[in-house]
């Protein structure tokens, strides 16, 4: 599985592309921003781009859907509790930020347990599966993989995400970590929206905010 991390916009969100190197199917995961670099890591590696997945509704994590959704026909994913978010300025936050940037609803809603399939389903498949980790906005979903998770803005290194903005939730968000991510093994890579990657071992171990999880 071939995973690029790039910070995009003014506070470094993490877009990730993801693909299937055998079949060049990829999905990029949050674009938050201009999709110049995105574009340079799916053209330079012939990748074919499946969707455009957004781990919940926040502007710094959908501004960059539009622009890329012209560039490649890919369509806009989103987990369907937070589909009203991608076009209401106010509550995606981009308002708060005084940022002008064209906005779309969601071409697919995504729920608990739904896959996505990288590659070719018969043979060595790449199986993403979605998990519904609400706390952060009502919507905010991880992606499972093997071996790997990438956790939206839930689980940080040494961090967890903001529960203040309207649809956060303190309990929700500590009981997805502890029931959806800290049940995943210890050597799981985690793949954040923000900030460098880490482990879930790290983070059961060391992170400050999950003691007594």
């Amino acid at each position: 599985m071939f995973i690029r991390r790039l910070p995009i916009g003014p506070i470094e969100t993490n877009a990730y592309v993801a693909a299937h190197e055998a079949s060049r199917d990829a999905i990029v995961i949050d674009p938050g921003g201009p999709p110049d670099a995105i574009m340079g890591v799916l053209n330079a590696n012939r990748f074919k781009l499946h969707a455009i997945v957004n781990t919940h509704g926040h502007g710094d994590h959908i501004a960059g859907d539009v622009a890329l959704k012209k560039l490649t026909g890919a369509p806009i994913w989103v987990h369907e509790a937070d589909a009203a978010m991608m076009t209401d300025p106010v509550a995606n936050l981009l308002s708060w930020a005084g940022v002008d940037v064209e906005t779309a609803p969601a071409d697919r809603l995504l729920r608990e347990g739904d896959t996505i399939t990288l590659g070719d389903e018969q043979a060595d498949a790449a199986v993403l599966r979605v998990v519904h980790t609400p706390g952060h906005t009502p919507g905010g979903i991880a992606l499972v993989g093997d071996g790997f998770v990438f956790s939206g803005d839930s689980l940080f290194a040494s961090g967890i995400g903001r529960t203040d903005l309207p649809g956060g939730s303190e309990y929700q968000l500590m009981t997805s970590i502890r029931d959806k991510l800290l049940s995943l093994p210890d050597e799981t890579i985690v793949y954040p929206g923000h900030g460098p990657e880490t482990t879930i071992g790290q983070e059961r171990r060391y992170n400050p905010f999950l003691r007594g999880l």
